[in-house]
């Protein structure tokens, strides 16, 4: 059974935004460069 990374990481996204809406740029940024390292990894 694989786990995918993307779904995970969103879910984790949005629940921060919820939390702390201020975080909302770094949230953001660090989300777009891991998605980006792990399509780089495939």
């Amino acid at each position: 059974m694989t786990v995918q990374l993307q779904p995970i990481l969103s879910i984790l996204a949005g629940i921060l935004i919820l939390a702390i809406p201020k975080a909302l740029n770094y949230i953001v940024a660090c989300y777009l460069i891991l998605i980006g390292i792990s399509g780089l990894m495939r």
